[in-house]
This record gives C-alpha cells, sequence and structure tokens, in this order.
C-alpha cells in the first residue's frame, strides 16, 4: 500500500444518530476509494465496520472503528462511531485524533439525540464540523426541515454546499461550489455534470452569495476581493471554506443517500479539498505543554488511542503519529511506563480488514500488535533521554454503577481476567474491587454500556454472572462527646490477659481546638484513606498505662473505625483522648489493650451522638425546555437540592446535589422523562449526614442483615 505524506491524508470521524446511515456512509466510502469490491450492508450483517458479534447482533455501531479509503491522491482516514450516548467514549476517542468531524444526518428523522451530542462533543474538543444531511432517498425525507433543525443545534455558522432539487425524488442537487446541477445515475456511478436549470438559477445565485460571503468572512484578502470583484473563483472560495472549516467558522451541508451510492463521490472530492490536513490545524501537545510538529522531519512520536482484542492476533493498538515516521521492527521507548517496545509489524487497517506497511508518517493513523506493556493512552518515541507524553484523552466520570458477581465461585478468577480485557478495549469502563463494600463495581455511561458487558462476558465467555446494585458507601461519625472504659480480663491457666482503657471521644472539625479537659501530652494526627480524619491523644498521666501500650490502643480503635459500629461502614472525622487504665505487672500485653481499646471506643461510639453519613454528588442535567418540570419533580423525588440553573439553547441546565443511594439507574429515569434527549454529568461533592428517617432504615437493615448472618 502507498505512503501518505502528512499533505496527502484527511482524517475524519463519523458521528451522528444511531439510524443516521454512518456505517452504510463508511461502506460507501471504501468502496468508492476501492478498498472494497463489493458494498456490505447492515441487513446482511457483513460490512466492513461493524464486524463484531455484538454489533451483528444488535444491528447496530458498539465500538469506533477505524477504516481508510482514498480519493486520487488522497488517503482519507475514517472513524465509524457508534450514535448512542452510553458509549460516547468512542466518540470522544474519535474526535481525539481526528481533524474533522463529519455529522450525519437521517432526512427523514432531523436532529436527533445522537445528532446534538456529536455536535456538543465536537464543540467541547473544538473540532471542524461538517454536517451531511444523509438518507435523502426515504420517501419521507425532508431537507428544508432538516437544514433548519441543524440551524437551530449549530446556529449561523451552518452553509449550504448543496441542496437536492424538489420534486425529483432524489436524483440531482445543485453543487453551490461548481454551480453545475449533479445529475445521479441508478446504480451508483459518477454523476452527470449538467448546467443548473432556469427555473433554479436565482435560488442558487442567492445561496451562493451566502457561501461565498462566508467563505470570505475567514480571510482579508478575500474580503478584499469580493467587496472589489462582488464574487470569488471556486478555488477562493474553497480556500476561504477551508478556513473557515478550521476555525469552526463554517459548518458545511452536504446531501447524500449512502445507501444508493448518491453524493459519496462528490463528498469524498469535498473533503480532500476543503477539509484540513493533519499539520493544518492547532498541534498536539505533550502533558507538559510542549507542541508537536506534525511533519515527517520531526523526531518521532505516536499516541496509542485505542486498544482492541482481536481473534487469533491478541491485543492491537492503534495510533496516530504526531511526529516523524515509524517504520517495521523500529525500536521504541514508552515514557508512561519506561518499558522498551519493538515494532514487530505496522497495520493500515479498514475495520476487519488488514494490509502490511513499510512505514508510516506523521499525520497518520495505523495499527500493531504484540507490544508488551503499552495500552491505550500510551505515547511511543524513539528517543531514550525523552520523557515527551502525548497528553491523555479525558473522558466524563462514569454515570451508572452496579455489583458484579460469577455466579459461579469457581468463575471468579477467569470473570476478573475478562474484566481486565474489556477496560483495555473501553477506557469509559471502569472496574474495581471495593475491599469496603466487598464488592466487585463496574461503571459506565449508562445500562446500555452495562449490558453490552454483560453480553460479552455471558455470551463470548461463557460466564454466567449477576448484576445487582451496589451497596453504598456510608460513613458513620459522632456528633457530640462521650466517655467509656472497658477492661479486657482472661484467666486461662498459666499468664492471663490484662488491659483497661478509659476514653473520651469527641468530633473533630477542621479548624476546631480539641474540647478535652484532660491534659494532652501527646497528638498524632492520621489522615484515613477514606476520607476525614483521626486525631489520637495521649492524656495518660501517672503511668497509669504504658507508653508501649499506647500503639496497641490505637490499632484496636483503627481496626473498629474500619468496620464502624453502626453499619460496618468506615467512621471518621474523630478525636481519642486515653486519659486513663490499668496494668497487670503480669498478665497485660498488646493484645489485651489493643482489645480494650477496640471496645472502648465501640461503647463510648454509640453514646456519641453517632450519625451515618452519605456520599453526596453534584449532578448537572441537561433537559429539553419542555422536559424540565418532570425532571425537577424526579430529583425532588430523590432527595435532592438544587443548587441553581441555566441554558444552552433549547436546552435547560439543572445544577442539583444528590445522594448516591438515589441516583441508582437515573440515566434510565431521565431517558424515559425525556424521550432520550436528556443528558447528565455526576461528580463527588463530600460526604453529609443522612435524615434520620433515613438513618433508622439503615440501621434496621444491618441489624437484619447481622440476624441472618448469625
Amino acid at each position: 500500500m502507498k505512503v501518505y505524506q502528512t499533505n496527502e491524508i484527511r482524517n475524519i470521524a463519523l458521528i451522528g444518530g444511531s439510524r443516521s446511515g454512518k456505517t452504510t456512509m463508511a461502506e460507501a466510502m471504501l468502496f468508492h476509494g476501492g478498498i472494497i469490491s463489493r458494498k456490505g450492508t447492515i441487513d446482511d450483517k457483513n460490512t466492513v465496520s461493524d464486524y463484531r458479534d455484538i454489533e451483528l447482533e444488535r444491528q447496530g455501531s458498539v465500538y469506533a472503528s477505524v477504516l481508510n479509503s482514498q480519493f486520487e491522491d488522497c488517503k482519507i482516514n475514517i472513524i465509524d462511531c457508534p450514535g448512542v450516548d452510553d458509549f460516547v467514549g468512542e466518540v470522544i476517542t474519535a474526535l481525539r485524533v481526528v481533524e474533522t468531524a463529519v455529522i450525519t444526518v437521517n432526512a427523514n428523522n432531523g436532529v436527533e439525540v445522537g445528532t446534538e451530542v456529536g455536535f456538543r462533543w465536537a464543540k467541547k474538543t473544538d473540532k471542524p464540523v461538517a454536517f451531511v444531511i444523509n438518507q435523502m432517498d426515504h420517501d419521507k425525507a425532508n431537507f428544508e426541515e432538516t437544514l433548519r433543525q441543524i440551524k437551530q443545534l449549530a446556529g449561523g455558522a451552518v452553509t449550504l454546499v448543496q441542496y437536492p432539487i424538489e420534486g425529483t425524488g432524489f436524483s440531482a442537487v445543485i453543487d453551490l461550489m461548481k454551480m453545475k446541477m449533479l445529475k445521479f445515475p441508478v446504480g451508483g456511478d459518477a454523476p452527470e455534470v449538467l448546467d443548473i436549470p432556469a427555473d433554479e438559477q436565482d435560488k442558487a445565485e442567492e445561496l451562493l452569495n451566502v457561501l461565498i460571503e462566508n467563505a470570505a468572512g475567514n480571510d482579508e484578502s478575500l474580503m478584499e476581493i469580493f467587496f472589489d470583484k462582488g464574487t470569488l473563483t471556486e478555488e477562493e472560495i474553497s480556500r476561504g471554506l477551508k478556513l473557515g472549516i478550521i476555525n469552526r467558522g463554517i459548518f458545511p451541508v452536504l446531501c447524500t443517500s449512502a445507501k444508493n451510492d448518491q453524493g459519496i463521490n462528490r463528498l469524498l472530492e469535498f473533503i480532500k479539498i476543503n477539509f484540513p490536513a493533519p499539520n493544518e490545524v492547532a498541534a498536539e501537545k505533550t502533558t507538559d505543554g510542549k507542541e508537536l510538529i506534525c511533519s515527517k522531519t520531526e523526531t518521532p512520536i505516536a499516541y496509542i488511542f485505542k486498544s482492541t482484542i482481536e481473534p487469533h492476533l491478541g491485543e492491537m493498538s492503534i495510533f496516530k503519529v504526531y511526529g516523524g515516521e515509524f517504520t517495521e521492527a523500529m525500536d521504541l521507548l514508552n515514557p508512561n511506563t519506561s518499558s522498551k517496545e519493538r515494532l514487530s509489524q505496522i497495520l493500515s487497517i479498514a475495520g476487519k480488514n488488514r494490509d502490511k506497511l513499510e512505514r508510516v508518517v506523521a499525520g497518520d493513523i495505523a495499527a500493531t500488535i504484540k507490544l508488551k506493556n503499552t495500552h491505550a493512552l500510551n505515547t511511543l518515541n524513539v528517543s531514550k533521554n525523552s520523557n515527551d507524553i502525548v497528553a491523555p484523552t479525558i473522558y466524563p466520570d462514569p454515570k451508572f454503577r452496579t455489583a458484579i458477581k460469577a455466579k459461579n465461585s469457581s468463575d471468579e478468577e477467569k470473570l476478573s481476567a475478562i474484566l481486565t480485557d474489556m477496560k483495555k478495549q473501553d477506557i469509559t469502563l471502569q472496574v474495581q474491587y471495593s475491599k469496603e463494600l466487598k464488592q466487585i463495581i463496574v461503571s459506565g455511561q449508562g445500562e446500555q454500556h452495562i449490558n453490552v458487558a454483560k453480553w460479552f462476558i455471558e455470551k463470548a465467555n461463557k460466564i454466567e454472572i449477576d448484576l445487582f446494585p451496589p451497596k453504598i458507601p456510608y460513613r458513620e461519625t459522632i456528633t457530640k462527646t462521650a466517655e467509656a472504659m472497658y477492661r479486657h480480663k482472661k484467666q486461662s491457666g498459666g499468664a492471663g490477659q490484662f488491659g483497661e482503657v478509659h476514653i473520651l471521644i469527641e468530633p473533630w472539625t477542621e479548624g476546631k481546638p480539641n474540647q478535652t479537659k484532660y491534659p494532652i501530652r501527646g497528638t498524632d494526627e492520621y489522615p484515613l484513606s477514606w476520607g476525614g480524619k483521626l486525631i489520637y491523644n495521649n492524656c495518660i498521666v501517672g503511668g497509669s498505662i504504658d507508653a508501649r501500650f499506647m500503639p496497641a490502643i490505637l490499632k484496636g480503635i483503627m481496626e473498629k473505625m474500619e468496620e464502624g459500629p453502626l453499619t460496618g461502614s468506615y467512621a471518621r472525622d474523630i478525636v481519642v483522648n486515653v486519659y486513663d487504665g490499668k496494668m497487670h505487672p503480669v498478665d497485660s500485653n498488646e493484645l489485651a489493650f489493643k482489645l480494650a481499646g477496640r471496645q472502648a471506643f465501640r461503647e463510648a461510639f454509640k453514646n456519641a451522638g453517632p450519625k451515618i453519613m452519605e456520599p453526596v454528588y453534584d449532578v448537572e442535567v441537561m433537559v429539553p425546555a419542555d422536559r424540565m418540570g418532570d425532571c425537577m419533580t424526579d430529583l425532588q423525588g430523590r432527595r435532592a437540592i438544587v443548587m441553581g440553573m441555566d441554558s444552552e439553547g433549547d436546552y435547560q441546565i439543572i445544577k442539583a446535589r444528590v445522594p448516591l443511594a438515589e441516583m441508582n439507574k437515573y440515566s434510565t429515569s431521565l431517558s424515559s422523562i425525556t424521550s432520550g434527549r436528556g443528558m447528565y454529568t455526576m461528580k463527588f461533592f463530600d460526604y453529609q449526614q443522612v435524615p434520620v428517617d433515613v438513618q433508622i432504615t439503615l440501621l434496621k437493615a444491618y441489624e437484619d442483615q447481622e440476624k441472618d448472618d448469625e
């Protein structure tokens, strides 16, 4: 396969709604580029892009597929992305390494949830955008209404490049840049280029003037030419259009029927001429802010943006070259892990198809296999002294949590290995074993995201699992001062055990001085790994407890804080004052004082106004304005405290603080309330005391559980 130079490369992401025809469009692009000799279809389950079993079963994309096509002397790398918000991590992955986002819009359905999600993330990542109104062959296709909705979504930067001629089905378009009519023959051959019909001339000229004005507005020299001549040539329009696309001042709109191969050839031509090459956009940066010049003369550096586990190949690492060029058998360094690697192969990938490459240059996308200690979000370079690390992609926090357990305990080790492999392929899928909750917690972007993970475990790996709501990591604390003593005495022949401990405990608050009435001889402060602090004061006078036993008392207290007296949750924010006790000259030992300290703390805790604290999250919900009332009602039913409101276009943004215990399956509820258009993010805020009625319920549930365990 030809090695393309940086200026001959275009990288695009196909994003949009789940039924807008992205995969069909990708298939058509590959067919027109000669990469495949026969187009597959989603119904026949033989597309290059959607080739995984889960995608064939769902008849929709789950993972972003990296593809490539070509037009004349230009290579076009295409990343076909899923259209469901639960798989938004794949969209973010793609947007990170492309120069332009192509948002496909269904001409029958108009702007959908996937359209809005894609455009919003393109805006967040500051990526140029082009819209393609697809499925123009549909009986109910409505170009004008779809265009109106796109303008409502994206604003005045939306600029027509083509429009269909009404009353002809989708057999011809007016191409404003060429100022010609393109007539599409049946079968997808190259369009016939004809003069614009007389009855379309006025409309075409009016729209051309808009295109010229928008193109000229992105370059002062073009603006001068426009003022001087009143028009621009096709080459000048293209120059201004490209600048406008790069700085997001223009969102061009084209129209196609990917299913019938209509408009695809012109779309590829438009991409080649008007989309930016990798060296024509803002430079990528390293973690320390250094700009990476996208040129093959620079020091070789690449970023692994995606990993997949492929049958018969193992882990395949997909990377973009940000500088220099990479060749087969090149020795490399991974500065993230300080590991040495070797490029055993370089592969050009088109979904399930792979071709070997001898080398790949800056700006291009390729893959390799058999890297030993390099995974997604890692950097590869060739300099032993270079610490350049490409800044990693930032993903949204997970929104849906579930506990997972193998039905057969003998499968637990295998389940752990499968989850590890799944995390390599999907960065937004988080897996952790909670020592506190004694559960494996899987977190993702929504219920569909988790259900796909379940499918892989059960269908692809033949392990039956249970998913259930995870326990909530509550905390326990106290609200007032209390004293207690405990004497541990045990005599069973020979040396016995004896230790007596008197303590006073009080709540700890940042900046608040100790309230103890006893003189403090020594203070130790312990920040707790689960949040909060323990302050341990030695108030012993007169040698009632030897100093060598104080660490043992602390150990006993800490053990009980790790298994709180109320519900077994971690305890926090407590001051412990050990002020008295007794020893035995023979029977006292560290074990006796550890047990005495543990029990004294337990008794004091129960008399110190104990309270259960729950994790509270900052939740930001974006909903259509006409669904705000229903969303507010739902949040109030979840004990939410609304902190403020904002707006963005036709959407209202509700900012609230909600207990984690109330967020179970919220993504599903929000989707139901808003017909899939609502979105939200959540981030941990703080621990706060639960209401009295909730505490009573939790205490009863814990007591019932303790009885069942007996």
